[in-house]
């Protein structure tokens, strides 16, 4: 932690950002409670991951066994979501884990954090308007018999250009705009249609279930199909020579490194953070609370659908509806197909939520140019990066073939968990003084082992994953030296230095929520 305004890891302090947040100019309307942070969470989590991976892991990578899968998941993202309560609740700034390096380890790795995180929020507002596109297409064709025109249906579809993903976006950038309440009011409607369509399946699923479809719960190991290396090679096989297995007890954790995924989501409340009105008490509250339900619902969908039909026989791109055609229950099937086509939308708005608000963190420190950190007069966001950002987003979206691309939202995310996690235990030393309302348990045990599970996730990555990537975050040093550090608040002196600012008195820690 350096206070050296010259030094790339110069630290703001917990009151500095606390301080930005109380100007006129820059601050945001505080409206959201912990049911709309939960609400936000579910809504984002819950989409393509439980109505696609299921099916995939389970025919591919653990069987039935899947459900522990979802469950090693769920520990991984349960590790990072005790050190994002602790920091959401005691920074609560808009920004997330950005906000969260810059107070803890410095602005050079909250600049490259903040980086990952435009990049990674960005890539997956636009991968999920595809994706809800390429639903709402194929519902018109089979309900209504109508065929998009094929010049709009996307380069995916062998298109041109995707209309539907395109005006999507920017839908929801307008609803951004109108303020986050509305936003969270729609979720709230749309939210409740995906977990009625979840629960459908668990209770109908239920009674479809055949004991046999179990055998083996935890199937034979088997080596993975040869023919997979170079740069499509998981990194950890390319470094050590450990070729991941299928099946088998290493099985499940090949098929959590996949499902992992279907939980991507839920950091995104901590980005909402200044717009709630009770933080530390709200902010833990709705993240592990979201996550928490959203583990629930997957292991019980997971259970229920390899019991409905024998893992061999299950579809990779529709798993559950077909598991439901299987037995005869067409309805159910078209049921599902509506309700994840509905519950993509509530992904895209969040996603796109988030990435606003950690641009406009960094453009309020100067890092990124401060015009875009002014929030309307009336509604109190940040209208002028949303407008940007949807606007930039709603056109990758309608022009861009994003397959590949979608696997940079997965390293983003995990490097995010990793910084979060560092920083909790760099500002466990560095500022033992401040009143933390949620602690992390076992501080640095905690951490330490969120650390090594996102790294071990981010090792079964393939290599070029990580080449991209590492192209995106020089292209982010590159701008930083040549914009970010000049131009910064805290450099140019514009902010108190850390020695300047009264830090607060000790205060006994609080009881965990």
């Amino acid at each position: 932690m350096s206070t050296d305004l010259n030094s790339p890891f110069r630290t703001k302090t917990v009151e500095q950002s606390i301080r930005d947040t109380e100007e006129p100019e820059h601050q945001l309307k505080k409206s959201l409670s912990a049911w709309d942070l939960t609400i936000f969470g579910v809504g984002v989590i819950i989409g393509t991951g439980i109505f696609v991976l299921t099916g995939i892991a389970a025919r591919n990578n653990a069987g039935p066994a899947t459900s522990l899968a979802f469950v090693a998941a769920g520990i991984v993202c349960a590790l990072a979501a005790l050190c994002y309560a602790e920091f959401a609740s005691t920074v609560p700034v808009a920004g997330s884990a950005y906000t969260f390096s810059y107070a803890s380890i410095g602005e050079l790795p909250a600049w490259i954090i903040g980086w990952d995180l435009v990049l990674e929020f960005a890539l997956g507002t636009a991968v999920v308007a595809v994706g809800w596109s390429g639903y709402v297409r194929h519902l018109m064709k089979t309900n209504l018999g109508w065929d998009m025109p094929v010049a709009l249906s996307g380069p995916d579809a062998g298109g041109t250009f995707d209309l539907l993903a395109f005006l999507l976006v920017l839908a929801l950038t307008l609803i951004l705009v109108l303020g986050t309440k509305l936003s969270a009011r729609i979720t709230a409607i749309v939210v409740a249609v995906k977990v009625t369509v979840v629960l459908l399946v668990i209770v109908a699923g239920l009674f479809f279930v055949k004991a046999d479809n179990y055998r083996p719960f935890v199937p034979p190991a088997q080596p993975q199909a040869e023919g997979v290396s170079g740069w499509h090679a998981p990194l950890v096989q390319l470094i050590f020579g450990y070729a991941p297995t299928n099946f088998g007890v290493m099985g499940i954790f090949t098929a959590a490194s996949l499902v992992f995924f279907a939980f991507i989501g839920f950091d995104v409340v901590a980005t909402a953070a200044e717009e709630t009105r009770n933080p530390q008490r709200d902010m833990p509250r709705g993240i592990l609370g979201s996550l928490f339900i959203c583990t629930v619902l997957y292991v019980a969908v997971t259970l229920v659908v390899t019991g409905m039909q024998h893992y061999t026989q299950m579809s990779p791109s529709a798993p559950l509806a077909e598991a439901f055609k299987s037995v005869d229950q067409p309805f159910f099937a078209g049921a599902i197909s509506l309700g994840a086509s509905v519950g993509l939308i509530t992904v895209c708005m969040i996603l796109l939520l988030g990435q606003t608000r950690v641009f406009f963190a960094m453009s309020r420190d100067g890092l990124l140019p401060r015009v875009f950190s002014v929030t309307h007069p009336k509604y109190r966001t940040p209208y002028r990066a949303t407008l940007l950002l949807g606007v930039v987003i709603a056109f990758v979206a309608g022009f861009t073939s994003l397959e590949k691309l979608a696997e940079l939202v997965n390293i983003g995310t995990l490097f995010a968990f990793v910084v979060v996690a560092l920083g909790v235990i760099v500002l466990r030393r560095t500022r033992p003084d401040l009143h933390r309302a949620f602690r992390t348990p076992w501080v640095p045990l905690v951490p330490i082992l969120s650390i090594a599970a996102s790294l071990w996730l981010m090792l079964n990555l393939p290599a070029e994953t990580w080449a991209r990537f590492a192209v995106w975050m020089a292209v982010g040093f590159v701008v930083y030296y040549a914009y970010g550090r000049g131009h910064s608040r805290l450099g140019r002196g514009m902010e108190r230095g850390a020695e300047d600012v009264p830090k607060t008195p000790p205060q006994p820690p609080a009881p965990g929520v």
